[in-house]
């Protein structure tokens, strides 16, 4: 085997520093870490009788919510299931998906496409409730116009890559939880008693008693929904540092519900509390600069949640559930993606949520539905990972059990938020789960009937055609990009192009066959030569988070190739031979068109014609593979599906 470069990093290899956890703190833990902004208001908007019992029992519920949930599964459990480094429920799926369940498929597109829906709703909910502290101030400060602004800014800024100001993020996400757990602790000399908070025997006697226990789940659940982020975020910081840091972060979070929870109860003998309690705990001097650090650990979260929804999208691409994209490279930052179309998409997405929703308040109605089920989906695929690792079968079992009862506890409650905006969420889930159904179906479709043939077969007559000068020379190096899985496989297609369709005589026919692999950092190849110093077989394998530049990595291997003698690129033309130049190269892309002439059931035949309007959202073979264009050919030929009978013509008579 031959290496361009190999990169497959462990997540184990991140080492424990100050300084790595300082970086961990600032990009993992934005979703989680601005919760505290709208959770004890929701729990408050929820709550027809608010007494001590109610709150104490609230802020119970929140602590081991942030417990089971968040420590517990994916902390503890979820950040050990890496793809070389990499998280979230694509590469938990890329983990297993040769088990010999091939139905998992749906779940992790589910799984991704709510993962995708949240990515919509938390930028507008996060940064709508960090600017709705303004009210505090001005009564009539104008909101939704200052949002959009964020907004905008966020998304805008995304293009160029947060090299600069992500050396920021780390300190002033420190600054941010710093403040919480301070907050928080002046507070909970109000009402002591929410230190009872921590006996989980509140949490279940509020559920218990309270008639609307489903209207409080939905709230609790709201302080958790950065916990899959969290586990997408760990090709980051690696698991080790995420844990730690954890830790710090999870103490800081519950000192400031603690302190609202005892704020809250402190002030129910006086009528109870107005407005947001994350900003009422605050002394009034300090309201300013309370919503300066919470706009920007909104604008962190938002951006954090963007550039895990380019990971999402370009996992997806590789694990064949959406068509290739255009990917920008903005900084020399090791995998750092930005997808324009992307960004374009979650941005009027995000615009939309905010001129329908308005305010932080329904927006909370519509938020949480969508992670739910994401980490139903989790949940069943980390069962099957564990299991495939060779955890004990009893253990795996009651794994699944206690955290389907919990989360289908909390998916129950958040569906009593469809109508009130939960239908927003679950419609953009809907609409991308689709897609990424429809493309992966169709592609097995199409593969399944692309014929293949042993290239040994064909030794002898593409080394006469190689020979045969009356065949005009068609390029000195003739390089075609297989689908093959086998590099003695190829393309019935390919054959064709290069024999019948119009003959095509070259110095050299290289098969070029592109793996996208699971693994994030991949970068290798393999050569096998068929015919020597005539036929030339490499397979190029590259994880998703690799640039793709073909052509540049096949001029790598040409370069690794001449040196070791296994080829001369010596151009045959005396004239050229004499100076030193070498033979030209041209690309060769078979792409195969659905025929009408297919004759196939109504459901295949609906599949494909979606494909071919899928296609579009995408970008051209050649773009997709960084091919220098000026030196391609791209081959349309129909590709028709034959899964029924059809009818054989007859001969009228005998003739004559």
């Amino acid at each position: 085997m031959h290496g361009l470069t190999k990169s497959t990093v462990s997540a184990s290899v991140h080492k424990v520093t100050a300084m790595a956890l300082l970086v961990t703190i600032g990009i993992v833990f934005g979703d989680i870490g601005t919760s505290p902004l709208y959770v004890m208001k929701t729990i408050l908007h929820v709550g027809h009788t608010i007494d001590a019992d109610y709150i104490t029992g609230a802020v119970s519920c929140i602590i081991w919510t942030l417990t089971l949930q968040t420590t517990v599964k994916y902390v503890l459990i979820a950040l050990r299931a890496d793809n070389k480094g990499e998280g979230g429920i694509l590469a938990l799926y890329a983990l297993i998906r040769r088990l010999r369940f091939k139905w998992l498929y749906i779940l992790a597109a589910i799984g991704a496409s709510t993962l995708i829906a949240d990515g919509v709703i938390t930028p507008a909910v996060t940064v709508t409730s960090a600017i709705e502290g303004l009210r505090a101030i001005e009564p009539d400060a104008p909101v939704v116009p200052v949002v959009l602004f964020i907004i905008t800014l966020v998304f805008v800024v995304q293009q160029f890559g947060s090299k600069a100001i992500g050396r920021l993020f780390g300190p002033f996400m420190l600054a941010w939880f710093l403040m919480l757990g301070l907050l928080g602790a002046l507070c909970i000399g109000e009402y002591s008693g929410i230190l009872r908070a921590f006996n989980p025997v509140y949490a279940i006697k509020l559920l218990i008693d309270y008639p609307g226990w489903f209207l409080i789940l939905g709230a609790v659940f709201l302080c958790t929904t950065g916990a899959e982020a969290l586990y997408s975020d760990l090709g980051h910081c690696g698991r080790l540092n995420i844990t730690v840091s954890w830790i710090f972060v999870k103490i800081m979070l519950i000192l400031n519900y603690l302190g609202q929870g005892a704020w809250i109860i402190s002030r129910l003998p006086d009528g109870g509390v107005e407005g947001n309690p994350f900003y009422t705990i605050m002394p009034s001097w300090f309201l300013p600069v309370g919503i300066f650090m919470s706009t920007g650990a909104a604008i962190i979260a938002s951006q954090a949640l963007l550039s895990g929804s380019f990971t999402i999208f370009s996992e997806a691409m590789n694990l064949g559930f959406w068509p290739r994209l255009r990917i920008n490279y903005p900084t020399n930052l090791k995998g750092q993606l930005y997808i324009p179309v992307v960004n374009m998409a979650l941005y009027v997405g995000c615009v939309a949520t905010v001129l329908i929703f308005g305010s932080s308040d329904r927006m909370e109605a519509a938020y949480g539905l969508a992670i739910t089920i994401t980490m139903l989906m989790t949940t069943v695929l980390l069962a099957f990972y564990l299991r495939h690792k060779g955890v004990a079968l009893w253990i795996v079992a009651l794994f699944t059990l206690v955290y389907i009862s919990i989360e289908g506890a909390f998916f129950t409650a958040n569906a009593f938020k469809f109508m009130h905006g939960g239908w927003f969420t679950v419609l953009i889930a809907g609409v991308v789960c689709a897609v990424m159904l429809i493309w992966r179906r169709a592609k097995l479709i199409r593969d399944k009937y692309i014929e293949y043939k042993d290239i040994e077969d064909y030794r002898e007559i593409v080394a006469d055609i190689k020979a045969d000068n009356a065949i005009p020379e068609y390029a000195a190096n003739l390089v075609f990009i297989s689908r093959s899985v086998s590099s003695r496989m190829v393309e019935s297609k390919l054959l064709y192009s290069i024999i019948n369709k119009q003959p095509k005589r070259a110095d050299h026919y290289w098969l070029l066959r592109i793996e996208y692999v699971d693994t994030p950092d991949t970068l290798e190849y393999d050569c096998d030569v068929i015919i020597p110093d005539t036929l030339i077989s490499v397979s190029l394998r590259m994880g998703f988070r690799v640039r793709p530049q073909v052509s540049v990595y096949l001029r790598q291997i040409v370069e690794d190739l001449v040196a070791d003698g296994t080829i001369s690129l010596a151009s045959r033309y005396p004239s050229l031979r004499k100076h030193g130049i070498a033979g030209n190269f041209r690309f060769v892309i078979i792409h195969r068109i659905f025929s009408a002439s297919s004759c196939c059931e109504g459901k295949d035949r609906l599949l494909m014609t979606l494909y071919a309007l899928l296609r579009r959202l995408g970008i051209s073979d050649e773009k997709a593979l960084g091919l220098d264009t000026s030196n391609l050919t791209v081959e349309n030929v129909p590709l028709i599906i034959n899964n029924k009978e059809s009818r054989r013509i007859t001969r009228s008579g005998d003739g004559g």
